[in-house]
């Protein structure tokens, strides 16, 4: 007997129908699975066995193929122990066949029937409830983010025997519902506060600049001068996320296998910081059926990246691309698969390898060759793509000491989202929604400058020598600190605020 049973293939963070056919035959008993099956999918054989036969159900000794359809996509996820399992179980006539035509089936088994978690129900659930096939059966750990996808009608199952009840119509499943706004409203601000920084006046206005218009950062300071605490308070001052970037930047976090039963929608802005020893594909994202890196877990939030020279030079210049054009494609035999990467990058490093090259207070002992070969792993086109750059010194004793703190995250979050508010206006027709993501077209348009501003600027452009790209981000970041102070031209003072977070520039020349 022929029963077909439906799953789903995912291709990056879209999903394509799978038709699992299980055909029983005479014959010699044994099965094959044949359909351009990984390995983990071929060793569903033995795992399908014992669940089917641990969870009191006859395993036919027949001779079995199992097809999965169509046969020119790879299958590596191990969710298909459970389509499989029905599709036997259906085929040989211990459920009825029709009740599983209108229905989806993903989830891995153990030895004893139960149905445990995968990753990518997120994305897998949103293309089949796109496709026409609402009714999805998923793993009872994976029902939380499945149920996030409107019109889809999510059944939580705990093991097979609940699935074989269910689809005797013994057992009534009622659709796994999660309230998506009020899981969205239960938000949880990041515990680091701009409060506790001491000092850094100066970098906290940078941050604050950053934050406002979506811009890449770069800071160089000696060590423990508090480049990598700044860093990590940059999300608590960020807007929040809307719906729809939470939703896809969970998509993300789902194929990776980063949620849990309890974190099923992230509701704050990611921030990864990856160790300086992280390779290139751990960046970049890849493996025979390429998942999402460290760049797409950024999307919608913050890649930092310590210690920057100590990364491999090529895993630095595989962020050019992605930090132009907000996605990046991942190429491998098998597939190439774009996965969105529309991120804030911060770098932090010394200014040499010892970390006290122009320190006033200490002693450097490194050569010149030693500072130009460390300054060197970082190159030009990358430092380009970097429009605001800031040098972040030692904390003085009196600051350390002093009674008075700075202002709190909620308070700079404010002007912050204020000022988002007003491009959120500005690019109200456009794809992007900061002023970091415009492109040559939008600087032109909205970067209106006073006589004075544009005076400043050419007289910066020729004596720092400066690319159109360093021209372009100038404006940019000159076009936030205006929106900042909610005026609409910019000002020959945001011009000079602009162009001294060009410090890079300002030192090699």
């Amino acid at each position: 007997m022929l029963a077909i049973v439906h799953t789903v293939a995912l291709s990056g963070l879209d999903g394509q129908l799978v038709r699992v056919e299980v055909d029983m035959g005479t014959g010699l008993p044994g099965w094959e699975i044949v359909g351009l099956a990984g390995a983990a999918v071929k060793e569903a054989k033995d795992r399908v066995r014992a669940a089917i036969k641990n969870s009191g159900f006859d395993f036919p000794p027949r001779k079995i193929t199992v097809n999965l359809a169509p046969a020119d996509i790879r299958k590596e996820d191990p969710w298909y122990d459970l389509p499989i399992a029905v599709g036997l179980l259906a085929a040989s006539e211990q459920i009825p066949a029709e009740a599983c035509e209108q229905c989806v089936f993903m989830g891995e088994l153990s030895l004893d029937g139960s149905v445990r978690s995968v990753r990518g129900v997120l994305p897998a659930v949103a293309s089949m409830a796109a496709g026409g096939y609402p009714r999805i059966m998923v793993p009872e750990n994976n029902a939380g983010e499945a149920a996030l996808v409107e019109n889809a009608r999510v059944c939580a199952v705990s093991d097979l025997g609940q699935v074989v009840r269910i689809l005797r119509s013994e057992e009534e499943c009622q659709p796994y519902q999660v309230d998506i706004r009020d899981v969205f409203k239960t938000g949880i601000m990041p515990e680091e506060d701009f409060a506790d920084v001491r000092g850094h006046y100066a970098a906290k206005r940078a941050l604050t600049v950053a934050a406002a218009g979506g811009h890449n950062l770069l800071m160089l300071g000696p060590p423990g001068s508090g480049k990598t605490m700044l860093a990590r308070r940059l999300p608590g001052i960020l807007p929040e996320l809307s719906l729809d970037e939470a939703l896809e930047t969970t998509m993300l976090h789902s194929l990776a296998g980063l949620l849990d039963q309890q974190t099923f929608l992230l509701t704050g802005r990611p921030f990864r910081s990856p160790h300086h020893t992280a390779s290139t594909i751990s960046l970049t994202g890849g493996g025979r059926v390429p998942r999402p890196g460290e760049i797409s877990l950024a999307h919608n939030g913050i890649l930092f990246l310590d210690e920057a020279p100590e990364f491999r030079r090529d895993a630095l210049e595989a962020l050019r691309q992605p930090l132009e054009d907000g996605m990046i494609t991942v190429s491998r035999v098998s597939a190439n698969v774009t996965y969105p990467a529309r991120l804030q990058l911060v770098l932090s490093l010394n200014p040499c390898p010892c970390g006290n090259y122009g320190d006033p207070e200490k002693e450097c002992g490194c050569t010149p060759s030693q500072i130009q070969r460390y300054a060197g792993r970082i190159s030009g086109p990358l430092l380009d793509r970097i429009d605001i750059q800031i040098e972040v010194p030692r904390v003085k004793f009196q600051d350390l000491e002093g009674e008075e703190y700075g202002e709190n995250s909620a308070t700079i979050r404010e002007r912050v989202r204020a000022a988002r508010r007003i491009q959120q206006e500005r690019f109200a027709k456009a794809t992007f929604h900061c002023n970091a993501q415009m492109g040559s077209r939008e600087v032109r348009l909205w970067c209106r400058l006073t006589p004075p501003a544009k005076r400043l600027l050419r007289e910066a452009f020729e004596r720092l020598k400066l690319s159109a790209r360093a021209h372009d981000r100038v404006l940019k970041v000159a076009r936030s600190v205006a929106d900042l102070e909610s005026s609409e031209i910019i000002e020959a003072t945001h011009i000079a605020e602009a162009i001294q977070y060009r410090m890079l520039d300002r030192v090699n020349r």
